[in-house]
């Protein structure tokens, strides 16, 4: 038996191996016609219905509040991506916890790093991450535009009959991201430049920071596997009361109890630093709101952070 299938062996029932043993991928891998895809994290899934538009079901493993650093597949997961035509993942670490299921799922169907085509000479590496690049690219809007690309032509190589549409629903897509692209730069140099520094739980917008030109300071490393120190903590502390930093901010994937330590520490040195608002790092917002969409999770994100950066209300 396939190595996938000894893994999968306790999740699945005995009717789904049967017909996987029975027909090709191709064969059951499709929903009223349509082919079924797979994503690991919803940025991902929002592409993957972009671009697939009406020839594919997209499907997401993990949904809102979900941390992607520390989520293993469950069983409902490995049924999903048994009945998968291609599975894309955003890789460079990302889904840690799952590389071992996806390296074997690709002896069975197509998985995709959505972030191939990104040149990795620009990636970040930080220290910290023990020499592995920092995974959060979809935060530099126009890196995030090259996994559009990666996608696109994976569903083109697996579906060519799809060509034509595949690639005019990539190019409105990138039509719309380039503008939100800019949209982003013009937004954060109303930030006043003394104040231009971005506070959060952990360090998942060091590539939104270098892209639009604000410094960031996260309280955990690129990952949340490791707690912050005491040290950690006490350092920020130090540089928010120096700087006068009005207001941190904390990540719906994220317990915010880190924050709010910070937040109390800093009161406690005669400063009153602001809980800005909730930020989408890992994951995007409920599905069917702006927040759900990867453009309306970038613009809730930028609109917090100028908001309470500048002490202006933000509308959307």
């Amino acid at each position: 038996m396939h190595k996938f299938w000894r893994r999968a062996l306790p999740f699945l029932s005995c009717a789904a191996l049967a017909a996987q043993a029975g027909c090709a991928p191709d064969a059951v891998a499709r929903d009223d016609g349509r082919i079924r895809v797979v994503a690991t994290i919803g940025m991902i899934t929002d592409i993957v219905a972009r671009v697939g538009g009406e020839r594919v079901s997209a499907q997401g493993l993990m949904g809102p509040g979900v941390d992607p650093h520390l989520y293993k597949a469950r069983a409902g997961d490995v049924r999903k991506l048994a009945g998968a035509r291609i599975v894309f993942y955003n890789g460079l670490h990302l889904e840690a916890a799952m590389a071992e299921v996806l390296e074997e799922m690709d002896e069975w169907s197509p998985t995709v790093a959505v972030t191939e085509y990104i040149d990795h000479s620009r990636l970040l590496t930080p220290p910290e991450f023990a020499g592995n690049y920092d995974p959060h690219v979809w935060f530099d809007v126009r890196y995030w535009m090259q996994a559009v690309e990666r996608v696109r032509d994976a569903l083109i190589e697996l579906d060519a009959e799809g060509d034509s549409v595949y690639r005019a629903n990539a190019s409105a897509y990138l039509v719309e991201l380039d503008s939100l692209d800019a949209w982003v730069r013009r937004r954060v140099q109303e930030i006043p430049p003394d104040v231009r520094v971005l506070v959060t739980a952990h360090d998942a917008f060091n590539y939104f920071g270098r892209a639009y030109g604000i410094e960031v300071r996260g309280l955990q490393g690129i990952s949340t596997a490791t707690e912050a120190g005491t040290a950690d903590v006490q350092r920020l502390v130090q540089e928010i009361v120096r700087r006068r930093i009005p207001a941190a901010f904390v990540e719906t994937s994220i317990p915010q109890r880190t924050i709010e330590a910070v937040q109390a520490a800093v009161r406690s040195r005669g400063f009153d630093m602001r809980i800005g608002g909730s930020l989408f790092s890992d994951a995007m917002g409920d599905p069917g709101t702006p927040e759900g969409t990867y453009i309306g999770m970038v613009r809730h994100n930028v609109n917090t952070i100028v908001g309470a950066l500048t002490g202006r209300v933000v509308h959307p």
